[in-house]
């Protein structure tokens, strides 16, 4: 039987490794730019086997387009106290997680989206990822209220969301910031007064 702690330290050691990957992925692309920079050279600022690379990032692109985030948001929204409205859940849960991120984790964060809006085809791709986050946020809602994954209702509330973050921080402007929840806030206070969706 194997004894929790060396799972745990698995765990931590995996997380240390994929953030070095990123950190230095993202130093090269800031030093030489996105389409200079290969898989090669990033593993071996790492220290790591282009073969490790790959099983943390599938392609070059998924190191910046991966957000590490959404899992959190997803758990957070499941963890709302029952009766919560679901707007104001998945509000919740984005303020939970973004608020609870070190000033280091947030630093991290301002340079994906910096590096994804300087990159044309990056900022495509980021954007065709706004679907794939709909959904995601959507079947958490849905579960969350006992519904099936395609519920219609889950799917507008989480639309909207992402739509309130677009509209507030539009692709290819300033990246997300902790002061930008009393806007998604006051958006969705709109949303409530407007569609009375919570």
């Amino acid at each position: 039987m194997t004894s929790s702690l060396p799972a745990g330290l698995r765990e931590r050691k995996k997380a240390k490794t994929r953030a070095a990957i990123r950190d230095h992925a993202m130093r090269l692309f800031e030093e030489q730019g996105w389409a200079a920079t290969t898989v090669e050279q990033i593993a071996e600022a790492a220290e790591v086997s282009p073969s490790t690379f790959f099983r943390y990032f599938p392609t070059k692109e998924d190191v910046i387009l991966t957000d590490d985030y959404d899992p959190m948001i997803v758990a957070a929204i499941k963890a709302q106290p029952p009766g919560t409205p679901p707007v104001r859940a998945l509000a919740n849960a984005m303020r939970e997680v973004f608020h609870n991120l070190t000033p280091e984790e947030w630093e991290s964060e301002r340079r994906r989206q910096r590096i994804y809006q300087s990159v044309p085809e990056l900022r495509a791709a980021a954007m065709n990822q706004t679907v794939s986050a709909i959904e995601l946020l959507a079947a958490a809602l849905a579960e969350r209220e006992g519904r099936p994954p395609d519920d219609r209702k889950s799917r507008v509330i989480a639309g909207a969301l992402v739509g309130v973050v677009l509209a507030i921080v539009p692709p290819g402007g300033r990246e997300f910031d902790p002061a930008d929840f009393s806007e998604v806030e006051e958006a969705l206070d709109m949303l409530e007064d407007e569609f009375k969706l919570r």
